[in-house]
């Protein structure tokens, strides 16, 4: 048991966890004492997370809770799994609200057994365009829960890596960071500005070209394999694995095996058509990529994909 964590607040969190996966979302109230409990867990935790193998690394998520369970029933349920969420949980699809509270919600209740670090959409400015905050005013009638989750995303990690080998953050690199040493000493606490090495950890992307370059989606870089090996070398590491962008079977190497990106949330923004992945982590530090469907999508699904904008970022 972790000792941060009384033992009369387990079956409170196991009844929230319990609701969520009924698909249900959370009284008010809850969510507030949820975020509460999170933001002081997370708070404690370094800009680059300590993650213990064996783990599975999830992508990005975007609401889609339906698909969320899918993957829960391939890869199994915490505690039994160890999982290392990387960001996007909002946004996109239908569900942000009940993902993103269950995600938090079982790092609450599992704190040494789930981690959970930021990605772009973690962010005040994208979740009022991309769909979040909409549909915190759906569900609940005003944005307080809106403003809880979004104070509460100002304390996620940045990044986290595995068995000091893995290095993971949402989306890449930055011209500014040449050690994980750099990374740690960010005050993270606060938005994602537009520019900086916390912008470029969130936003980046790997490329074919060498070298920066200047990334298409207007935030962050595009970075070369020469980049990442460098990286790599620098800092001790086997891999970097993050997420952020579609592909079509759910995961994708680059620059020759020393990154991959893992993408998590099948047929995309419900008409990509893509698979999903989730990668596991052994405890020999083995990788190992499980690619799912989409569950069976729901009428209010149907309509969400009739309204859903471009999906680039």
């Amino acid at each position: 048991m972790n000792a941060r964590l009384g033992l009369e607040e387990y079956p409170t969190y196991d009844s929230m966890i319990e609701t969520l996966l009924k698909h249900q979302f959370l009284p008010e109230a809850d969510v507030l004492r949820l975020c509460d409990r999170a933001r002081a867990l997370i708070s404690e935790e370094s800009n680059v997370t300590n993650v213990r193998s064996p783990v599975t690394v999830v992508g990005d998520i975007h609401g889609q809770f339906h698909d969320m369970m899918e993957m829960f029933k391939m890869g199994g349920y915490a505690p039994d799994t160890n999982y290392l969420f990387l960001g996007d949980y909002v946004d996109r699809g239908y569900y942000s609200v009940e993902t993103v509270t269950l995600v938090v919600a079982l790092k609450v209740r599992f704190p040494d057994r789930v981690t959970i670090i930021r990605g772009n959409h973690e962010s005040r400015q994208i979740t009022q365009v991309y769909g979040f905050y909409d549909e915190c005013m759906r569900k609940y009638g005003h944005a307080g829960i809106w403003k809880a989750f979004t104070d509460l995303f100002d304390f996620m990690p940045l990044s986290a890596c595995i068995e000091n080998q893995i290095f993971c953050p949402h989306g890449g690199l930055s011209p500014s960071i040449d050690t994980l040493d750099q990374v740690r000493k960010i005050d993270r606490f606060a938005e994602v500005p537009h520019e900086g090495p916390v912008c470029d950890l969130v936003w980046s992307d790997p490329d074919d070209r060498t070298g920066w370059g200047m990334s298409p989606r207007g935030a962050g870089y595009t970075f070369g394999q020469d980049i990442t090996e460098q990286f790599n070398h620098n800092n001790g590491l086997t891999l970097i694995a993050r997420a952020h962008q579609l592909v079509m079977e759910g995961f994708l190497w680059h620059h020759d095996k020393a990154l991959v990106t893992i993408f998590s949330a099948p047929n995309y923004c419900y008409r990509c058509g893509n698979q999903a992945a989730i990668m596991e982590v052994s405890e020999t530090m083995e990788t190992n990529f499980l690619q799912f469907d989409p569950a069976p999508r729901r009428g209010e699904e149907q309509q969400a994909q009739k309204r859903c904008p471009d999906y680039f970022l």
